[in-house]
This record gives structure tokens, C-alpha cells and sequence, in this order.
């Protein structure tokens, strides 16, 4: 008898590892959160782009009006405006933010301020004297850098560098030849950035804006403002207590789901591995409920477990008594045959034994082999009834003509409506009543009585004969196999055994009843779900 089937031998992830591997993830999710803020730092330098470019063309539109209004000669004016920059017939040029910290080349720091060549116009020195104070209310509010050029790209108005030339400088140089330009370089600060901000890209880096003011299709100056880009991790910096608490509280809340992760799940699983192993090496006290089953699932898992490991044992006892009760019960025929198969052969080499004799050990031999073949279609029953198929149906009237025919000297009684469906074989059906009516002739019954009762789900049978009965002493015994008490009229105590094994198998059971005289039982059998359904219709 080959085993049971061996589960593939695989590498499969314990379920430590993955309630391991769960609560890591949920740590490692406000870590991955950290790259997405690159995402938003990207975002930032985009809004930063957006408002110097919105504050650099307002500045230019009021630095040209300026000199505009002072009239300024168009000798002092620089480069004409190329074609490609000149505003189109449409009233609207919008210019977008273009930057992007994941693609854009990083420009060096903008090279320092030069001397230059030759003086500003004085004309421009006004109107930059003028603007000065505008600018510097302005800086105050937004934190960007202004600058006003000249057409030569000599600094007239701002903080710092008035009166040095950056017309060197890349965008500087476009914007003079009208081109509106924005320029991302690195920064390079006076103080040291917040630990935090060494994580971040966009606090090494400075956007410049460089407009140009163009006044009768000539570029007439340059505005050239500049600005360190927000970053979301001086916000993180600044706020690093609730960071910090934040931390905490996602690591309490992943040592808490891998706490109920263990104590729902891990631990009654080992718990329910270690009782498999102990119930396999036979030991009986380990068929107890778990301590602790964690989840509805694994309770239930576990209860059936134990109903499975109960039932096996259960069996075990079964068979380990069926087998010393089948070994009882064929050793005495078999010792009755062979000490009778001895004495004739004895018999044969000096023959003292008389005919009478001779055919009282033959007809000793032919009984004791008629009941080894009973006690062998009893066990061809029980196996039967043990594994017997489930389904099948059959009317009662006809299980009743059956057994008319297989005990003439039986009055059967059909009580009630003969078209009731039975949810078993015919086959089935005939060994269960076949056996009781067997037992019922044996105990001088003449007359068995069938009686239906009728239940939603189930059909009840009353099986009732006028017999000696069953003693009260034997009631309690009479399902037990091998239990008989006409052992010596050829009785096998197998009977009612084999047919309650045939009802359970098909989902049903057998009771003995009171009764006043002879014995009664009560059949329970689960009808045809298509007997049902005509009964519903009905």
C-alpha cells in the first residue's frame, strides 16, 4: 500500500518571511515617498521659473516704459531685435517654464561681474537710480536678485555690481541680442545648507531669467533676475520634530502589524504544525483544541484538523478491534475444520472411524466453511458499506416486493405511500432492510412493518417487526460488530453494523426505538434533491 501523496519538494517562502517582508515594506514606504519628492522639488523649480519669468517681463514692460518716457536716442540703443523674437500679430505670447532637474544640463556658477569697457550712459544711470528703490521693495518680498543692464550690458541698478559689465555672461549675451533666456547654474552659498539639504539636488542650484527691454523694435536694456528654487526638504528640516514623531509612529505601526501578523497567524500555525507531528508519533493528548487560534480561518482549519485526526483515530481503534474480532471469530471454524480434516485423514491409514462418524465431521466441516463464508460476505458488506458510493434512487414499494421475494415466510407491511424515493441505490437499499429483515426472521418474526415518515429533507422509516425483541441488557450493544447472541445458530453480529456504515455513508443513521414487543428501529435517510423538488411542487 503506497502512502500518502509527497507535496512537490520546492523552495517556498516560510510565512515568517513574509509577514517579514510586509512589515518591511511598510517601513520602506515613507522612504520611497522621499524619491517622489523629487517629483515635487521638480515642481518647485518650475513655480520658481514661473514667477521670475512673470517678475522679469513686468520689470522690462516698466524699464522700457522708463526709457521710453526719458527719450532716449536711438544711437543709445544696443542690437535690433531679431525677427524669431519680435512679438507676433497674435495679443498673447505666453512663455511657459520649460526646466527639468531630470534632464536639464547644469550651467557652472555664473561667472563674476567684469569692469567695464566703457561708462553707462548717463541717461540709463537715471533711470536705474530711479527704478532702485522699486527693486530693492521687491527683493525684500520675493528673495530674488534684480539686476538692470544696459544695452551694453553694463549694470545700472541693484543690490550689488553697479557699474560692472556682465555682458560676458551666456544668457546676459542672448537677452542683449533680444532673446528672451532662462539659465539653470550651481549655487554656491555663504553658509552651510541643513544637513537634510545634501539630499536634495535643487538646493545647489540658482535659476536666471535674462529679459530683455525692447523699446522701438531695439533692445534697450536687460532685466536679469535671479533665485534659489524652494526645496521640500527645508520644509522636512524645519519641521523635523513631526518628522521625527512621524517615524516613530510608522515603526510603531509596522511592530504592530507584525505583531498581530505572529500572534494571529505564525504562532497558531507552528502551534498546529507541532501537534501534527506529535499526533503522527502517536501521542493522544495532542488532539486538544489550539490555545489561541487567531483568525476564524485558522480556527476553522484547525478544528477540522482535529476532527480529521480524531476520526483516524478513531478508525485506528476500529480496525485494531474489527481485526481481533475477525481473527476471533474465524479461529474457532478454522480449528473446528482442521482438527475434523485430521482425524479423517488419520482415519485413512488405520480405519477404526464409522460411517456415522465420518459424516458427522464432514457436516461439521461443511457448517464451519458455510460460516466462514458468511463471516466473509459480511465483511464484503461492511467493506461495501464503508466505502460505499453516494447517490442513487429508488422507490420504496420496490425494495418491499424484493424483499417479499427474499423471505417468503415475512409478512411485509408497506405503511405508507409506496412512491416515496429513497437517496440511495437500489443495491443500497436491499442490504440495509434486507439485513433487519434477516434479524427479524431469526428472532421468530412473522410480520415486518415498513412505515414512512415524511421529513423536509430527509424521508424517516420505521422498521418494526413482532419478534422476541432485544433484552435490555443488550441495547446498548447491539451496533457493536460481532456482538450476536445466535452465535450458535450461525449468527454474526454484523448485521446492524453493516447497515448503519451503509446509512452514514449516504449521510443517514439508524436508532433503535422502544417499542412493547419485537424490535423497531428508525431509519433517517436524506431523500433525492429531485424527489425534493416534485415534493416542493407539489
Amino acid at each position: 500500500m503506497s502512502g500518502a501523496p509527497r507535496i512537490k519538494r520546492k523552495w517556498r517562502p516560510p510565512l515568517a518571511l513574509i509577514v517579514f517582508l510586509v512589515v518591511a515594506t511598510v517601513l520602506a514606504l515613507p522612504l520611497a515617498g522621499l524619491f517622489f519628492f523629487r517629483i515635487y522639488e521638480n515642481q518647485l523649480v518650475r513655480e520658481t521659473e514661473a514667477e521670475l519669468i512673470a517678475q522679469g517681463a513686468l520689470l522690462a514692460a516698466v524699464y522700457a516704459r522708463e526709457i521710453e518716457t526719458q527719450g532716449v536716442s536711438d544711437a543709445s540703443l544696443g542690437a535690433v531685435v531679431p525677427p524669431d523674437a519680435e512679438t507676433p500679430k497674435e495679443p498673447y505670447q505666453p512663455i511657459s517654464p520649460s526646466l527639468d532637474l531630470a534632464s536639464e544640463s547644469i550651467a557652472p556658477r555664473r561667472p563674476d561681474a567684469l569692469p567695464a569697457t566703457a561708462p553707462a550712459d548717463p541717461a540709463f544711470v537715471t533711470i536705474g537710480r530711479s527704478l532702485s528703490p522699486v527693486i530693492v521693495k521687491t527683493q525684500r518680498v520675493t528673495l530674488a536678485g534684480f539686476r538692470l543692464l544696459d544695452p551694453q550690458g553694463v549694470v545700472v541698478a541693484g543690490r550689488e555690481e553697479t557699474g560692472l559689465s556682465l555682458a560676458h555672461v551666456e544668457e546676459v549675451a542672448d537677452a542683449l541680442k533680444g532673446r528672451f533666456r532662462v539659465a539653470l547654474r550651481l549655487r554656491i552659498s555663504k553658509h552651510p545648507p541643513p544637513p537634510l539639504y545634501s539630499m536634495s539636488r535643487g538646493t545647489g542650484l540658482r535659476l536666471f531669467v535674462a529679459a530683455p527691454a525692447v523699446v522701438r523694435g531695439r533692445v534697450a536694456g536687460v532685466v536679469y533676475v535671479s533665485r534659489t528654487p524652494s526645496n521640500v526638504f527645508k520644509h522636512l528640516f524645519d519641521e523635523r520634530g513631526k518628522v521625527a514623531v512621524a517615524s516613530l509612529a510608522v515603526a510603531a505601526l509596522a511592530a504592530a502589524i507584525g505583531f498581530v501578523f505572529h500572534r494571529a497567524i505564525t504562532q497558531p500555525m507552528r502551534a498546529l504544525i507541532a501537534r501534527t507531528e506529535a499526533i503522527a508519533k502517536g501521542d493522544r493528548d495532542a488532539l486538544q483544541p489550539l490555545t489561541r487560534h487567531g483568525t476564524a480561518e485558522l480556527a476553522k482549519l484547525s478544528q477540522s484538523f482535529l476532527d480529521m485526526a480524531d476520526a483516524l483515530s478513531r478508525r485506528s481503534d476500529f480496525i485494531a478491534t474489527f481485526a481481533a474480532h475477525v481473527s476471533h471469530e474465524m479461529k474457532s471454524p478454522l480449528t473446528s475444520i482442521q482438527g475434523a480434516a485430521e482425524l479423517l485423514r488419520d482415519d485413512l491409514d488405520a480405519p477404526a472411524m464409522t460411517q456415522e462418524k465420518r459424516r458427522k465431521f464432514l457436516g461439521n466441516i461443511l457448517a464451519d466453511a458455510q460460516q466462514l463464508t458468511l463471516v466473509v460476505n459480511r465483511l464484503r458488506d461492511l467493506a461495501r458499506a464503508e466505502r460505499s458510493p453516494i447517490g442513487g434512487a429508488v422507490a420504496l414499494k420496490e425494495i418491499a416486493s424484493d424483499l417479499r421475494a427474499a423471505f417468503p415466510a415475512l409478512e411485509i407491511v408497506l405503511d405508507a405511500d409506496g412512491e416515496v424515493i429513497l437517496g440511495m441505490s437500489a443495491e443500497d437499499a436491499r442490504i440495509v432492510l434486507g439485513h433487519l429483515a434477516d434479524n427479524a426472521a431469526q428472532h421468530g418474526a412473522r410480520r415486518l412493518l415498513l412505515r414512512v415518515e415524511r421529513v423536509a429533507e430527509a424521508a424517516r422509516i420505521i422498521v418494526a417487526d413482532d419478534g422476541a425483541g432485544i433484552s435490555p441488557q443488550n441495547r446498548a450493544r447491539i451496533f457493536d460488530s460481532f456482538f450476536t447472541t445466535r452465535r450458535e445458530s450461525g449468527g454474526t453480529g454484523m448485521g446492524l453494523p453493516i447497515a448503519r456504515a451503509m446509512l452514514r455513508a449516504h449521510g443517514g443513521d439508524i436508532a433503535l426505538l422502544e417499542s412493547e414487543a419485537g424490535a423497531a428501529f428508525a431509519l433517517t435517510l436524506p431523500r433525492p434533491v429531485c424527489a425534493r423538488k416534485e415534493t416542493a411542487e407539489h
